[in-house]
C-alpha cells in the first residue's frame, strides 16, 4: 500500500467527497477517482458506498482504514 494512495484515500473519507478531497490534495477528480477505482479493482470489492452524500465507507472500507 502506497503511502500516496492512503493519504489520498484518508482525505477522500474525511471529506465525504471526491471533489473537495481533490481540492485539497491538489490533485485533479478524475485522477483521484481513477486512483480508487484501482483499489477497489485490485481489492475486488468497493470501499465507498457512492449512493450516499457525502461518501461514506463500506465495511471493506473500514477495514481497509484498519489495515492501513
Amino acid at each position: 500500500m502506497e503511502l500516496r494512495v492512503l493519504r489520498y484515500f484518508m482525505t477522500i473519507a474525511r471529506e465525504g467527497s471526491i471533489t473537495s478531497a481533490a481540492k485539497k490534495l491538489y490533485v485533479s477528480q478524475p485522477s483521484l477517482s481513477q486512483m480508487i477505482k484501482l483499489v477497489e479493482s485490485n481489492l475486488g470489492t468497493p470501499i465507498f458506498n457512492r449512493s450516499t452524500d457525502p461518501l461514506t465507507l463500506t465495511y471493506a472500507g473500514e477495514k481497509y482504514i484498519e489495515a492501513a
